[in-house]
């Protein structure tokens, strides 16, 4: 198998098309994907980035903004501040933001990018496992509020990302844990086995499924809602404990979740329940028992809240064909596969 040093993917949106560029040593690239009119670049950061990953722009005036970490930095607030900065900066719509970080950094200055001047081009340099195969990819911009993760946003696709992986080799253990959450959803969406691969060509490939289901669904009216697989409890845990489980540990829970609730409604066999646990804990190592305290009636409030929500609470299920949206679910299937869960987590 050859194994590759850098690659480069396209998530073809038309005119509105870009690269992502994966590799070790690819920091330079993001200054290619800078647009010409830019006489100005706002870096949006966070203190634990290390500045060699911040790319250099010799010939145009550059302003650093910090934002704080933890998902109570996730806010409207946060934008507000963002915005007033670019604005004492003298940003204007023709310059451009360039979001230097992990998934909530890409995510904020996306958010803000989309909403300064009603939208000025963004570059995002991704330093998290998560950043490169999700959040940085595919437009979707957003911050929390009380009632919700990722409930006030923009869809605002970037000029280009660079994932840049040489910032995975300080990661911390954690971080990392939550990019391998997300990964381990690629393997059920098209049904492969991606751990032969190479790092590189790992995230490589989850970027180009993701780049081609972004290019067919844009906006989430089909087949985009697949990449949320895993993704209702998850976004549920993380409500009920305050954002303390980290986003890829919740996914992780979240992808046994939904393989108990689709074997109990009959979609998929034992053997594929199995195949959920080996990837999640086998080949990604992710054993994580739901926290303690949790009930289900809280779960159950807290995934009505979930975006996909309309009538009832919606999941992404797995069934012999492929994944697929499935709504009108009885409370009592999801409590049947709650107890699944818990019971096999131990």
């Amino acid at each position: 198998m050859i194994m590759s040093d850098v690659v480069e993917e396209i998530v073809n949106l038309g005119y509105r098309s870009y690269s992502v560029v994966v590799g070790h040593g690819v920091l330079s690239h993001a200054k290619n994907m800078i647009p010409a009119s830019a006489r100005r670049v706002a870096i949006v950061t966070q203190e634990g980035i290390p500045a060699k990953y911040i790319p250099a722009f010799a010939d145009l005036a550059v302003s650093t903004h910090v934002i704080g970490e933890g998902e109570s930095h996730k806010t409207l607030a946060t934008i507000e501040r963002l915005c007033r900065e670019f604005s004492q900066a003298g940003l204007t719509r023709g310059d451009v933001i360039v979001a230097v970080g992990g998934g909530m950094v890409t995510d904020v200055a996306g958010f803000a990018a989309a909403s300064y001047h009603r939208g000025i081009p963004v570059v995002h340099v991704a330093t998290s496992l998560l950043a490169m195969i999700d959040a940085a990819v595919g437009g979707k911009t957003g911050v929390n509020i009380a009632e919700g993760k990722n409930l006030v946003g923009a869809y605002w696709q970037p000029h280009g990302v660079v994932c840049e992986m040489d910032a995975l080799d300080t990661l911390p253990e954690r971080e990392m844990r939550c990019g391998l959450g997300e990964m381990a959803k690629y393997h059920f969406i098209v049904r492969e086995d991606l751990s032969s691969l190479s790092m590189v060509d790992r995230i490589a490939r989850c970027v180009r499924i993701k780049a081609d289901i972004v290019s067919a669904d844009e906006r989430e009216g089909g087949i985009r809602a697949l990449l949320n697989y895993g993704h209702t409890l998850a976004h549920a845990l993380e409500i009920a404990t305050d954002f303390s489980i980290a986003h890829g540990e919740a996914v992780a829970i979240g992808l046994l979740y939904a393989a108990h609730l689709a074997h109990r409604m009959g979609r998929i066999d034992s053997d594929r329940v199995d195949q959920h646990y080996e990837v999640v804990h086998g080949v990604y190592g992710l054993r994580h028992a739901l926290p303690k305290g949790i009930t289900p009636d809280q779960l159950i409030i807290d995934m009505g809240r979930d975006k996909k929500a309309i009538d009832s609470i919606t999941f992404v299920l797995d069934s012999a064909t492929g994944l697929e949206v499935v709504s009108g679910i009885s409370d009592t299937k999801i409590r049947e596969a709650l107890v699944d869960l818990i019971a096999r987590l131990g």
